[in-house]
């Protein structure tokens, strides 16, 4: 009765076709192992799950305080999955199309004041090799907007200097052409003149941004980088390397970028994902105003 085959497939549909990280088929492959041990355990065939059976497991899922997040990552997983058994003539519906998924709260994503900003990417002051490419990633990430995954797929080739742009290949295969200014400028310059130096050995030529070992570095490794220079620090709250992503996105929205402009440089699908970032404190909304409308 287990669906250990038909998940499989999916997985496999996913990482080669969709082009999705590790770590969202390591999510999927938990939430759907999930669902099939509830499955099997009830006996339910693949062709008779229906919206009920579906609410029914949701329903141990809250009895197992699950947060509303959690439950709502585990419903898209399941709902993509039953839209891939579609596609592949398994099911003649997605039963999953019609559960509500739950209501969660909305929160403002973490970011850096620019001031904060200012102070955190001049944290990396030494000459050294990695420190250097320390300071180029950071100085990268708050440039472009772009995401970790991204950051680490650079090659030299997609780095265009005289144009200030970089090729990045964002989610689902797709390039965007992202620019980039003067600081990262003159920190990658000065990162790719101490890059032969990481490893004494080999280094991968292509990559841009190396690990200790001349290796591509992984999203892993910057996540822990950045931590190291919050925990040095005065910053005292939570602060991961996408709060870099929020932090560009809502000094370029403070000083006046159109939310379509700041929707293609992040790569954002749906602008509905960019408006997020419309949290503008009450100071400069009132700037705004009294700036713009004709009778403030």
């Amino acid at each position: 009765m287990s669906y250990y085959r038909e998940i499989s497939q999916f997985l496999s549909y996913l990482k080669h076709e969709k082009n999705a990280s590790p770590h969202t088929i390591t999510s999927y492959k938990r939430d759907l192992t999930q669902l099939d041990e509830y499955l099997e355990e009830k006996k339910v065939k693949l062709r008779d799950i229906d919206n009920i059976v579906l609410r029914a497991f949701l329903a141990t899922l809250y009895e197992k305080k699950d947060k509303k997040s959690t439950i709502a990552r585990k419903l898209a997983a399941i709902r993509s999955f039953f839209q891939f058994c579609m596609r592949k003539g398994w099911l003649e519906d997605n039963p999953a199309k019609v559960v509500a998924t739950p209501r969660l709260e909305s929160h403002v994503p973490s970011f850096l004041s620019e001031k904060e900003m200012a102070r955190f990417l001049d944290l990396p002051k030494s000459d050294k090799p990695l420190d250097l490419r320390n300071k180029a990633m950071l100085e990268l990430l708050y440039a472009t907007g772009i995401r970790v995954s991204e950051l680490v797929g650079i090659n030299i080739e997609d780095v265009n200097f005289a144009e200030l742009l970089i090729r990045v290949k964002g989610k689902g295969k797709k390039e965007r052409l992202t620019p980039f200014g003067r600081k990262a400028q003159e920190s990658l310059r000065s990162y790719l003149q101490a890059r032969p130096l990481i490893h004494k050995s080999h280094i991968e030529e292509k990559v841009l941004f190396l690990n200790c070992r001349g290796k591509r570095i992984s999203p892993r490794s910057v996540e822990r980088m950045v931590d190291k220079y919050i925990r040095s620090s005065a910053l005292r709250r939570k602060i991961s390397p996408h709060s870099l992503r929020h932090s560009f996105a809502s000094h370029l929205l403070s000083r006046g970028a159109d939310l379509r402009v700041i929707q293609e440089l992040l790569g954002h699908e749906s602008l509905a994902t960019t408006q997020k970032y419309t949290h503008l404190d009450l100071r400069r909304l009132m700037e705004v105003y009294r700036k713009s409308h004709p009778r403030s």
